[in-house]
């Protein structure tokens, strides 16, 4: 199963660090969402990105809209990284894949020769009706949360 432009965020219950569980279809009607996906806390392109969204999230804020990233990674990692790199937005604990899942985002990976399933880095945007406007896979983080705001702005 894989999410097209045009659907519905999934009707989910997820874990993050400042909700035990937030709905993303009820808790985030008529807010424009940036759900972004990761590898890893506290790797340097994980942190980069994390870095950039904090450092614009008035300007997402202005534009009406969450962001929300999400891995793997626990409730306490999250927080450690949140707390670490002054994030001030909240990040999702996926670590049963069962949102990444519904995203499409677990891809096999290469490192050093070893195959293995990871997080592809992918950024969703969705309009406050809930439905998915955007979706940008392989992300490369350089300039990308930038051209996030820059969608979000257009719509």
């Amino acid at each position: 199963m894989s999410i097209e432009i045009g659907d519905k965020i999934p009707d989910l219950v997820v874990a993050t660090t400042k909700n035990q569980t937030l709905s993303l279809r009820k808790d985030l009607k008529g807010k424009k969402l940036v759900l972004y996906f990761y590898p890893k806390d506290n790797t340097p392109g994980c942190t980069t990105q994390g870095q950039n969204f904090r450092d614009l999230y008035a300007d997402f804020a202005t534009a009406n809209t969450e962001i929300l990233g999400c891995s793997r990674e626990s409730i306490r990692s999250h927080s450690n990284f949140i707390n670490k790199h002054e994030f001030n937005f909240d990040l999702i604990s996926d670590p049963d894949e069962i949102l990444c899942k519904a995203m499409d985002v677990i891809k096999e990976k290469n490192m050093y020769g070893k195959k293995y399933m990871g997080i592809e880095r992918s950024t969703f945007i969705f309009d406050e009706q809930g439905l998915l406007t955007h979706e940008m896979r392989k992300v490369k983080v350089k300039g990308h949360v930038e051209e996030v705001l820059m969608l979000v702005k257009s719509q």
